[in-house]
């Protein structure tokens, strides 16, 4: 499928029409109903009565704001992985990218430290040693090949599942329940400050990875015939490992373990619009934040009052979706 300029146009164009709507419908939806009207109204500037202006600017927009943004990374994160590893089933939670995050702001919280940045730096912490674990161990004869950097990953991932479990045990029950709502993907705590400390991020970090796409298609493709074409495929997946590492971790700090978005998100695009990744990355990170802002308003709408992580959805659905691909493809991914 050729991809131009205008196509990616296009098809971001027809994303984003669809974000905003299911913005809208995040927006009017929740314990306390709200018209789109009004909704349209309150965006266009209008005032709306005191309850509902506090519900809309302190609760919905923030959180609708963190959703978009985390949807959009994870995804984003997952199409690089799966790029390089050329395996459309990797993505950060099997690298133990993800784990080494969470462990990290797990044990950030345990200790006391409930700040945004002490708790985002541990979790930056967390995913570059894991990320620097898995480079250092993956490596055969000298280069980073996919099937060892995998097995490593489910090896690290594994480690760190354990120091979780370890730190969740001797945590005191106060903060117990505060850490496994949070580690379920809780989107309820978010800020604008948080989303202002992501979207940078996402912005340098999605722009790498469209960057370096063309370097992405030809390894892709096949290391070997990457080299031959002059890319120093070691260095480029060095980097984009690293970036990929940088914004999981701030990813996961600030929504907590949301499975199955940098798996099912990539690849439903991948089905529809091939698998070049001058197209596929834009519009995975549009549909992967599409796809978390729609899982997100039915955790907060399903059980109403009372709210889901988010990553309760995403797992429900995402879990039998992988298991029909499974039974489907077999083993020719694993």
């Amino acid at each position: 499928m050729r991809v131009t300029p205008l196509k990616v146009f296009w098809v971001c164009l027809g994303f984003l029409l669809l974000l905003a709507l299911g913005t809208l419908w995040a927006l009017s939806s929740g314990t306390a109903s709200i018209g789109v009207s009004e909704v349209l109204n309150w965006l266009a500037g209008a005032e709306l009565k005191s309850s509902e202006q506090v519900i809309l600017t302190n609760f919905r927009l923030p959180r609708v704001i963190l959703a978009i943004l985390v949807g959009g990374s994870l995804s984003m994160c997952g199409v690089v992985f799966q790029g390089l590893l050329r395996n459309p089933l990797a993505e950060p939670f099997i690298l133990g990218v993800s784990g080494g995050a969470a462990a990290g702001a797990v044990i950030a919280l345990s200790i006391g430290l409930t700040g945004l940045y002490p708790r985002a730096g541990f979790a930056f912490a967390g995913a570059l040693g894991a990320m620097f674990l898995v480079l250092t161990m993956g490596r055969r004869s000298g280069r980073l090949e996919s099937s060892g950097l995998i097995l490593t990953g489910v090896i690290i991932n594994a480690f760190f599942t354990a120091v979780i479990m370890f730190v969740i045990s001797i945590t005191t029950d106060q903060k117990l329940h505060a850490i496994m709502f949070w580690l379920h993907g809780d989107l309820g705590g978010a800020n604008l400050e948080q989303s202002w400390l992501l979207l940078p991020a996402v912005l340098l970090v999605g722009g790498f990875f469209f960057y370096r796409s063309r370097e992405i298609n030809l390894i892709n493709s096949g290391e070997q015939a990457a080299r031959a074409l002059g890319v120093n495929v070691d260095q480029v997946k060095l980097s984009l490992f690293v970036a990929v590492s940088l914004l999981a971790g701030l990813t996961v700090c600030l929504g907590g373990l949301i499975g199955f978005v940098g798996l099912m998100a990539p690849h439903l695009v991948r089905m529809a619009l091939g698998n070049d990744h001058r197209l596929l990355l834009p519009a995975s990170g549009l549909f992967g934040a599409l796809f978390l802002l729609l899982a997100d308003t039915v955790a907060r709408c399903l059980i109403s009052p009372a709210q889901l992580p988010a990553g309760v959805i995403t797992a429900s659905l995402g879990a039998p979706f992988f298991l029909l691909l499974y039974v489907k493809r077999g083993t020719r991914w694993l």
